[in-house]
């Protein structure tokens, strides 16, 4: 997350769609990815992913988003999640995770929310939704607390004026969704289009990062 500074994230049912969109990403440079845990046997899908990048993808990390409970968080671990990313902040998910060492990104909409998640091991925390609270609550959070890395969720596009207004009030990265893998390429299977999106969206990513 603090390498790349990009997060894509997104839920297809259909598991050869979601292959194809997991692989559009790794070829356009993405080596971190966020399935969300929103439909009907999401788990089975992810599974497929998970086993798939194993055998085609070396280097693709897979987490699960969108768990609000502690089983479903252990669940998708055993089936080989690398991170677990929260909406909300639960004691019950930051237990597990450090149990088993997995990086566990709790979604967090105050100062207070923040630190506790801090005292029980998050290491990045997600805002969200990102659009609400904006860059400047990025920044005023940066100024007691300059030590908090944090990725902001919903609110991020892909064009450079807006991630130029997110990494320069100090985010450690962003999770895009439907602003990276929109319905209308997965719908239009504009696959390589994607790949180009990624890839022009993570070279300005670390642009502006350089020029910090």
């Amino acid at each position: 997350m603090q390498t790349s500074s990009m997060v894509p994230l997104f839920y297809n049912s259909d598991i050869e769609v979601s292959k194809k969109i997991v692989k559009a990403c790794y070829d356009g440079g993405a080596r971190l990815l966020e399935f969300t845990h929103r439909g009907d046997f999401a788990h089975e899908v992810f599974r497929e992913l998970i086993g798939y990048s194993n055998e085609s993808l070396p280097g693709m990390i897979i987490g699960v988003g969108s768990v609000t409970d502690a089983a479903t968080a252990s669940y998708y671990m055993m089936n080989g999640a690398n991170f677990i990313v929260t909406p909300v902040f639960r004691k019950d998910i930051a237990i597990v995770c450090n149990r088993r060492k997995v990086l566990w990104s709790p979604g967090c909409g105050s100062l207070t929310e923040i630190a506790s998640a801090e005292e029980l091991g998050a290491e990045i925390v997600k805002l969200f939704p990102g659009n609400i609270y904006g860059p400047e609550f990025v920044k005023a959070i940066k100024g007691p607390q300059p030590w908090t890395s944090i990725m902001p969720t919903g609110g991020v596009t892909t064009e450079e004026q807006n991630l130029k207004s997110w990494f320069d009030a100090g985010v450690t990265c962003v999770g895009l969704g439907s602003q990276l893998i929109s319905k209308e390429l997965v719908q239009n299977k504009a696959y390589d289009t994607l790949t180009d999106l990624v890839r022009k969206t993570l070279t300005i990513i670390q642009t502006l990062k350089q020029n910090q």
